[in-house]
């Protein structure tokens, strides 16, 4: 009970902060932070996967309304949110019975920042290539990927790091 109220308000709270505050920070087109990809990172490994992708949903799309977006975001969350578990499977062993949270202490500092790089480039990639939808301004796309992606990932090994302690 105490996790899905706090699994609520981690999904108001970020959307809040995403489309108040970060939506508002862009420099020279290149960062855009979006913190918003911490929802599905710290849900539980064993969150029942229909849940898992309505919630990303949702959360996509709320954000696709207050950013005027047409999709982008929700597809691109969607996406990252399917492939989060192969992507733990391949940079951690979870116990059968156990369902941990993904953080630095369950997972472990190097796995869970694979973890985390992975997901955000996924999302990333997905999102602007989704954006422009074209291939042909790769020399402006690759930039605003890793530029966005290594903001995204700082602020939320910041996060996790202020958390855990």
């Amino acid at each position: 009970m105490v996790s899905a109220l706090q699994n609520i308000l981690r999904f108001i709270f970020l959307i809040l902060i995403q489309v108040f505050l970060l939506d508002n920070i862009q420099f020279m087109g290149y960062i855009n932070p979006m913190i918003y990809i911490l929802f599905i990172l710290l849900l539980p490994v064993r969150f029942p996967r229909w849940a898992l992708l309505i919630s990303a949903f949702a959360m996509g799309l709320i954000i696709d309304v207050f950013s005027n977006t047409a999709g982008m975001h929700t597809f691109a969350l969607v996406f990252a949110a399917f492939l989060r578990a192969p992507v733990i499977n391949i940079f951690t062993s979870i116990d059968e019975g156990s369902n941990p949270t993904p953080s630095f202490h369950t997972f472990g500092v190097s796995p869970f920042i694979k973890y985390v790089i992975t997901i955000v480039l996924l999302h990333h990639i997905t999102l602007f290539l989704i954006e422009s939808f074209s291939f042909l301004n790769l020399s402006l796309i690759i930039p605003k990927i890793l530029i966005s992606s290594a903001i995204t990932i700082l602020l939320i090994l910041a996060i996790q790091s202020f958390k855990s302690k």
